[in-house]
């Protein structure tokens, strides 16, 4: 590896020639000179890796030099070495994007340091980051071959969102890889314990299986409405836990922040999962209990079979006798001139016990990208996917239409319908034409598929599943798996491949984020 090349700018340089003898031992090719005019002809000729300033120069002073340097070489880090400690000084400096400071007298060790963390930070990080996933992934393929609890996968679901973010950050391709394979072999095992426990949960009381989609209003809506907190209820339909992990730092400013994880019900899909939050049902309940509105559904796509959102929260709401006075509100907000007009109206909610919406953004990308070249192109993987995840929100009226309510008090709770799996095997399945069209889970008559590559429920009922024909099969993907029918395979397989799809079965899809959110500006 070359030398790194270091400007070192001090009209008393000659003092610290041992410094800088110290630096040239350590493999650091330095440049002195003594005059912040020097350091500017040096910066416009040469490249440097970083930029050792001396704040009170006689002449053109460190933070002078600071401003031109860093008119020609943006990117160049600088680190600022000053005999004051006045705190308007350092405010100036990090105002005009120096990247540390050292306070003299300084050591040879401070100055080493301090390079090392601009320098080599990320050689650093990725020696610790390798380390420390090589004793993460023994820990996980032992615990994989162990018998897992329900609240042990919630955890193990977390723990490898965040390794996600982590591997992803440092762009480290070896260990990436090596994360995917271990994801894949952790989905496989999850497939077999869902496959398992999953009809019993149906059967079991609160306290002896999970949270699900079912239960997130009894347990944390209803409480701050008995407690007179007012409240913001968000849905952000397909919001992994990893787009909330890569979300949730920018909001950390504005509100103290509360995350537990919780299983979406399956199918992982709209119809099912977020009918069963408004309504607190399982999905063969809601045409049973609420048949006047099931009857008027339209199961031709997700925005049709989610008309009355609205209607089952009252419903369940009266059901537990909390219906508050004025009655709640409710919105779905499908685009950001929909998102604009709700903020635009935030002080009509202010005094409501109860405001719900429901955002789209995030499943609205994911759809679209088996169609336009465009977001395939933006999104190629996971990475990209967070990526444009987070700008939305950034940019997005949602974040500030949060710190509205968070300001006038009102504690919000933010959750996810469910998530998505990443598509990269095409399984063929065979099935009659009223089959769903769905392409990581199928209801229908005679469905045919590689039992390897899917979980097959020949009575949907016991997975509280419907609502399904007396002679209906359900299949859920598993892993990456996706379906797609034989005619013209290749053509569909192709098509979605590498899409961010639903319905299945995997930690993507089913672990899934909880937060609640107290603003610190109230």
């Amino acid at each position: 590896m070359a030398a790194k090349r270091i400007l070192w700018a001090d009209d008393e340089i000659e003092l610290l020639k041992p410094h800088v003898m110290f630096l040239e031992d350590r493999e650091f090719n330095v440049k002195a000179v003594t005059s912040g005019q020097d350091a500017i002809r040096e910066v416009m000729h040469e490249r440097y890796d970083a930029l050792l300033l001396d704040e009170q120069m006689a002449g053109l002073d460190g933070i002078a030099t600071l401003q031109r340097v860093k008119q020609i070489r943006p990117g160049l880090p600088v680190i600022m070495i000053t005999k004051s400690e006045e705190e308007s000084l350092m405010e100036e400096a990090i105002g005009r994007r120096i990247d540390d400071y050292l306070t003299k007298p300084v050591n040879p060790s401070q100055i080493l340091s301090a390079l090392k963390r601009l320098l080599d930070a990320r050689e650093i990080n990725q020696q610790r980051l390798a380390q420390d996933y090589v004793a993460e992934f023994n820990r996980t393929g032992e615990e994989l071959d162990g018998e897992m609890d329900w609240d042990e996968w919630l955890d193990l679901g977390v723990r490898m969102n965040r390794w996600s973010l982590e591997i992803a950050q440092q762009r480290d391709a070896s260990l990436l890889g090596l994360f995917d394979q271990q994801l894949e072999s952790a989905n496989h095992t999850f497939g077999r314990y869902i496959e398992r426990m999953y009809p019993r949960w149906m059967k079991m009381e609160r306290d002896d299986r999970p949270p699900l989609s079912h239960d997130i209003v009894r347990e944390w809506i209803a409480p701050l409405i008995r407690n007179d907190e007012p409240v913001l209820f968000l849905v952000l339909d397909c919001l992994r836990y990893d787009h909330w992990m890569a979300v949730e730092p920018m909001m950390r400013e504005h509100f103290d922040i509360e995350t537990e994880p919780y299983f979406s019900l399956l199918p992982t899909a709209t119809p099912f999962a977020r009918n069963s939050i408004f309504s607190g049902l399982l999905p063969n309940d809601y045409p049973r209990v609420h048949g006047d509105l099931y009857n008027k559904l339209e199961w031709d796509g997700d925005t049709n079979v989610n008309r009355f959102e609205r209607q089952l929260l009252d419903r369940q709401l009266q059901k537990m006798h909390i219906f508050p006075n004025p009655e709640p509100k409710y919105a779905k907000i499908l685009d950001q001139d929909e998102a604009q007009r709700i903020l635009r109206k935030a002080s009509d909610y202010f005094d409501l016990p109860l405001v719900s919406m429901v955002f789209n953004f995030v499943d609205i990308v994911a759809h679209h990208r088996s169609t336009e070249e465009v977001i395939q192109t933006l999104i190629p993987d996971e990475a990209a996917y967070r990526s444009v995840v987070k700008s939305w929100f950034e940019h997005s009226p949602l974040l500030e239409l949060m710190r509205t309510f968070g300001q006038r008090g009102v504690t919000i709770v933010l959750t996810s319908d469910h998530g998505s799996k990443r598509a990269r095997n095409a399984v063929k399945v065979m099935g009659d034409r009223e089959a769903s069209p769905s392409l990581r889970y199928k209801i229908g008559r005679n469905l045919k598929v590689d039992p390897k590559a899917a979980v097959r429920v020949r009575q949907p009922d016991t997975w509280a599943i419907g609502p399904t024909g007396l002679n209906d099969d359900l299949i859920l993907a598993k892993g990456d798996n996706y379906f797609v029918y034989p005619t013209e395979f290749n053509k569909y397989a192709e098509k979605f491949r590498d899409n961010f799809v639903h319905g299945g079965i995997s930690l993507e899809e089913m672990v899934l984020p909880l937060a609640v959110l107290r603003s610190r500006e109230r």
